[in-house]
């Protein structure tokens, strides 16, 4: 398959999509309301409190943003349904008829697996097939609040889960479980490579008006969620997709890239002509060009661009995560080679300006993406451009990453700034070191990173936290002693060992015993007090997790 060679007939497959308000009545269990608490309590973590848009005809409803992450008590007085008597877990699953996308190839799926899970009749597997089945379809069931099927203007709005934007890092974490149906011969598998493509088209165009945002709303006539931060460049006004935040995270750019590779790697060779659809649109390749200049030009020392810096960022706020200081310019970062990012993954202000998990990333996307472009023989000038700058960010990441610790030795520091100063700690949110493996960035049997490894998931690292509710990285988002789920799943994930993964599903399955789903974080020492009632982009990373288990 070469460019040039998609197939471009125009065909339609009606879809229904149910109005938003639908979604605001769900119920998603007994004593369980569905989105609608989860607008009235806001965002936690210092999101907007936002209505549930109503996709498309009406606009979004006025909200305010709150400073801070609100935690919830959970108070379970009625009993769930569950999947059998040997649960642990309450089946919270909504019915079809409410599930914003049904898909033939994940119901098969998720009867696989859960059938495969309960064969050997213990509770723990049990329990674990429950999970499943409540987490890993989330996203289809409820956050793809818009979606389009005319292969002509390909479409999809995925939103965070109890937030109604559209982050570029949550949507492609969100879908990327899924990314193995795509290679299946079944009815309905045309709808799902509808919806990736979608997605990557989505993307591309939200980068395309503005790189340095990290989420979007779904189109003009939706407010801004934070009108009143001061950014540079400035944001675009009146813009066909608005912006939410514009926190500049060089994690969200790479997820662009992630989404747009994985789906190219993932189709089947009957259907791997459906990538020429994104690869050969001028949209795409505008925005992967896109994406390439910004990581260029946020190589630049700060120095370098005294009075004239690419990207500045100020909010009124007082937690001081929430803004950079040296009026909104950063933390000053040093030209070496690696690629700024004065925003985490976690969307929280970077101590130093260098994140080196981000970089990583950036390194195994470009090299990706130059790779993919030549097996098409498509953009070839693109693709030297992204496997240049990808051998200089590797390089870099060698030199400045690697720092030399008292009592773990060589390990990859967080966060460098080029002129030597270096941080050492880890958060949950991906990417991070903990997950350099699952990047594809190091072998997780790399002494480098088990040593890494052994700092992160010690008292060494300052936001692992211990309890009688579990243990695991958290970060600054949340607080101190607040446990994401995220970070247990990336544990298991990169272990390579049956019986540390089983300690880490154990760990999951007590912190959804109540819900039945995942959260973004819990109390060390009661999982019964935890933030955010819908996070999408954990539960659908707790699926891919079991996927790995029962493999």
């Amino acid at each position: 398959m070469k460019c040039g060679q998609a197939d471009t007939t125009a065909r339609r497959i009606h879809f229904s999509t149910f109005a938003a308000g639908l979604l605001l009545g769900l119920s998603l269990g007994s004593g369980w309301t569905g989105l609608k608490p989860w607008m009235e309590d806001g965002a936690a973590c210092g999101c907007p409190r936002m209505a549930l848009p109503v996709i498309p005809a009406l606009s979004f409803q006025p909200h305010q943003p709150k400073p801070e992450y609100e935690r919830h008590k959970h108070n379970e007085t009625h009993s769930h349904s569950h999947g059998t008597g040997l649960d642990t877990i309450p089946l919270v699953r909504i019915g079809p008829n409410l599930r914003r996308f049904n898909s033939t190839s994940a119901e098969n799926e998720i009867e696989r697996v859960s059938t495969l899970l309960r064969k050997s009749g213990d509770s723990f597997n049990a329990s674990l097939a429950t999970l499943f089945t409540n987490c890993w379809p989330n996203t289809l069931d409820t956050t793809v609040l818009h979606f389009s099927d005319n292969w002509d203007n390909l479409d999809a709005f995925v939103i965070t889960g109890d937030i109604a934007a559209m982050w570029l890092r949550d949507s492609t974490n969100q879908v990327a479980p899924y990314l193995h149906l795509l290679s299946k011969t079944e009815p309905g598998q045309e709808k799902m490579i509808q919806l990736f493509l979608g997605v990557i088209l989505r993307q591309a165009k939200s980068i395309n008006i503005f790189p340095y945002a990290n989420a979007f709303l779904y189109n003009s006539s939706d407010a801004p969620g934070w009108p009143s931060d001061k950014v540079h460049p400035q944001i675009p006004t009146n813009a066909e997709i608005p912006t939410h935040e514009a926190k500049y995270e060089l994690d969200s750019l790479c997820a662009f890239l992630k989404i747009s590779n994985r789906v190219f790697e993932s189709l089947s060779p009957s259907t791997k002509h459906h990538a020429l659809r994104y690869i050969e649109d001028p949209t795409w390749i505008k925005a992967v060009q896109t994406v390439i200049d910004t990581m260029r030009i946020q190589q630049t020392g700060t120095l370098e661009e005294l009075g004239k810096p690419a990207y500045k960022f100020q909010r009124m706020t007082d937690t001081a995560t929430e803004t950079l200081l040296l009026g909104g310019i950063g933390v000053p970062a040093k030209r070496v080679g690696l690629i700024k990012s004065q925003f985490r993954p976690s969307d929280d202000a970077a101590t130093l300006p260098f994140n080196i998990a981000s970089n990583a990333m950036a390194t195994v996307e470009l090299e990706r993406l130059a790779k993919n472009l030549r097996k098409v023989d498509c953009h070839l000038k693109v693709a030297e451009l992204a496997e240049d700058l990808a051998k200089e960010v590797r390089a870099a990441i060698n030199e400045y990453g690697i720092i030399q610790h008292p009592k773990y030795g060589e390990i990859f520091a967080y966060e460098v700034d080029g002129y030597g100063s270096h941080y050492l700690m880890d958060d949950a949110n991906v990417p991070s070191l903990l997950s350099l493996p699952y990047l594809g960035f190091i072998d997780s049997d790399d002494s480098l990173y088990l040593r890494t490894r052994k700092f992160i998931l010690s008292d060494a690292n300052p936001y692992f936290f211990a309890g009688s509710a579990g243990n695991g990285v958290g970060g600054p988002h949340c607080g101190l002693g607040m446990i994401w789920p995220m970070s247990i799943i990336m544990r298991g994930l990169t272990s390579t060992s049956k019986a540390e993964q089983k300690v880490c599903l154990d760990m999951l399955l007590s912190s959804a015993t109540s819900t039945g789903f995942m959260h973004e974080s819990f109390w060390k020492d009661d999982v019964e007090d935890f933030t955010r009632h819908h996070f999408a982009w954990a539960n659908a990373l707790l699926g891919e997790f079991v996927l790995k288990y029962v493999r």
